[in-house]
């Protein structure tokens, strides 16, 4: 599982590594996003990769209302082609969710100890991601939800002693295929999930401070 993570890069770095044009709104640093924040994402569009803000936690469009984005933060690499709430965004709306890190906690309830986890790189990541568009028809005003969710794997190397899940982290190479729309066949799709990943993480215990949602600073992932 992902719950949390971080956001901090300059919106420069972002736009070079991602090979992103011109962004139409200011970015600030987040240094403990949450489930139903508004995230940043790269998305495809008329051929070029696109930074858009989107609420993490999909809201399929077949939803009654977005009340259910909140448990649908994450989806599972193992299922994300089969479930009903998934599969077609899985096909044809794909993005990356561009980050620094995340957090996990390990330990039992009330004593859980927080961990930032990242890559061995300095430069900002990219989590595989589905995007949707939810419409409420019972508006006159037809307002419209876009949301994402970040795919899962099982956690690989130490990572594991921390949690059993971790997200879905792409290699660089991987990216445009991830954003590919022509690419639609489950299998090439679970391929790039299969051997397109970084496995390779670092992490160090951090403070209980990044427990509180409400604590948005760089001291959540200062080392203790």
């Amino acid at each position: 599982m992902c719950g949390r993570f971080v956001q901090y890069s300059p919106l420069e770095t972002v736009q070079k590594i991602f090979s992103i044009g011109t962004v139409p709104f200011e970015t600030i640093p987040n240094y403990n996003v949450a489930p139903t924040q508004k995230i940043l994402t790269v998305v495809k569009h008329d051929s070029e990769n696109k930074l858009k803000k989107l609420y993490w936690g999909l809201v399929p469009f077949w939803a009654k209302d977005i009340s259910i984005g909140s448990r649908m933060i994450n989806a599972r690499v193992e299922t994300v082609s089969e479930k009903p709430s998934f599969r077609n965004a899985f096909k044809k709306r794909r993005c990356l969710i561009p980050a620094d890190g995340f957090y996990e906690w390990e330990g039992v309830p009330g004593h859980k100890q927080p961990f930032f986890i990242t890559t061995n790189s300095d430069e900002p990541f990219a989590f595989a991601g589905l995007w949707e568009t939810w419409t409420n028809k019972e508006s006159d005003e037809k307002s419209v939800y876009n949301s994402c969710t970040i795919i899962t794997t099982e956690a690989s190397g130490l990572i594991g002693e921390i949690h059993n899940r971790m997200p879905a982290i792409l290699i660089p190479e991987f990216h445009e295929k991830w954003l590919d729309t022509e690419i639609q066949d489950s299998k090439k799709l679970g391929a790039i999930l299969q051997d397109g990943l970084i496995r390779d993480m670092q992490f160090y215990p951090v403070s209980k401070h990044v427990n509180s949602v409400k604590n948005n600073d760089p001291s959540c992932i200062k080392p203790i």
